[in-house]
């Protein structure tokens, strides 16, 4: 089970077993957007007030993402501070 605000496991792995193929473009917008929504929640809760199956599922996540992207180190959320020029600089 997922924490409170965050997109449901369930839903999570239905995704992923249906193929792009069959998916609608309203589905798939829809999910890009849940996708990201979930992201963003997952980088603004820290991971001390997280469940031990969220934690994991986003620590297993970061990792996946960091190995996808070449192994940059910020969260989306510091990704969007950037582009919206509130980041470190």
């Amino acid at each position: 089970m997922s924490d409170p605000g965050r997109k449901d496991f369930t839903t999570k792995a239905h995704e992923k077993l249906t193929p792009d193929s069959s998916k609608s473009t309203l589905d798939k917008t829809k999910e890009a957007t849940t996708d990201t929504a979930d992201r963003i929640a997952a980088g603004t809760q820290s991971d001390s007030s997280k469940s031990a199956t969220q934690e994991g599922f986003d620590k297993t996540r970061r990792e996946k993402d960091h190995h996808a992207h070449g192994g940059t180190s910020e969260s989306v959320v510091d990704k969007v501070k950037n582009v919206v020029g509130l980041g470190e600089k």
